[in-house]
């Protein structure tokens, strides 16, 4: 049957593509004003945290590298505590975002791969922890006002 378009109904028989059918979210704010994490202006002065690097992997991953130059991918996966594979996806997520660098080369005949910030990475991980240190700052002030 050439020229069928297909609009995005049931998968063709053995099509093993995925659909995602959540609804689009929008851009500034969560339910119930909880910001956004998806670098979105956050609304009345909540913290603007990045959401790339908010996950708790990616932020276990950027804070090892920020006290280094450069890692070796298996130290890093031990220092982070994950799987080959995990450290893998994350990393992946953090350079498409311009976060990280990845340099592959060869120590004698093994192939190695080392990880390290890009600067724009560092500069994130230094604006993402303002702003947990913003909230912290925020719920202390506001349980002081409540005890007052």
């Amino acid at each position: 049957m050439s020229g069928e378009i297909d609009l995005g109904g049931d998968p063709a028989p053995g099509d093993d593509t995925a659909r995602d059918e959540r609804p689009a979210q929008s851009g500034s704010a969560a339910p119930d004003g909880v910001p956004a994490l998806d670098g979105a202006p956050a609304p009345d002065g909540a913290p603007a945290f990045d959401g790339v690097i908010h996950h708790p992997t990616r932020l276990t991953l950027v804070a090892f590298l920020s006290a280094c130059d450069e890692a070796e991918f298996a130290a890093v996966r031990d220092g982070c505590r994950v799987s080959d594979s995990v450290l893998s996806k994350n990393a992946s997520a953090l350079e498409a975002a311009g976060y990280l660098h990845v340099r592959k080369g060869h120590v004698g005949k093994r192939p190695r791969t080392w990880l390290s910030l890009t600067p724009a990475g560092r500069q994130a991980l230094a604006r993402h922890l303002a702003a947990l240190q913003d909230l912290v700052d925020a719920a202390r002030g506001a349980a002081g006002s409540v005890g007052a």
